[in-house]
């Protein structure tokens, strides 16, 4: 049984909910796509990206997974700063894990890590 749906979210876009009650610990799914380079995967995003979105999640060996090609249903998850799940790296892939038991119906969260090299003003905090 599929563990997660699609659908409008509250927070932005679409977001990932639960079709099921998820156990803490659970490994949801795996976040799919293209496995490519950031400098690639970033002129991509500006050509082809879809407005407020980004699929793109970093690796550890410097390395990207675009998940705008032949991505799953994780690129919709939404960041919180108070999370429900938790993304983990496993030889190159990465795996959405819960955090806490999570009810049918509850939107699953994960935090993005974004980091910048420039100062934080007032428009990277919004």
């Amino acid at each position: 049984m599929r563990r997660l749906v699609v659908r409008r979210s509250s927070i932005h876009g679409k977001g990932g909910f639960a079709m099921r009650a998820l156990a803490e610990g659970e490994r949801v799914l795996e976040y799919k796509g293209e496995i490519t380079h950031w400098r690639d995967a970033v002129c991509r995003h500006r050509r082809e990206g879809v407005a407020g979105h980004t699929f793109l999640f970093g690796l550890s060996d410097v390395r990207v997974i675009a998940g705008s090609r032949g991505g799953n249903s994780a690129r919709w998850l939404n960041h919180a700063c108070a999370t429900n799940c938790e993304a983990i790296e496993d030889d190159g892939r990465i795996f959405i894990h819960t955090l806490r038991p999570i009810d049918v119906g509850e939107e699953l969260f994960i935090e993005y890590l974004l980091a910048t090299d420039d100062p934080l003003d007032e428009n990277v905090r919004a």
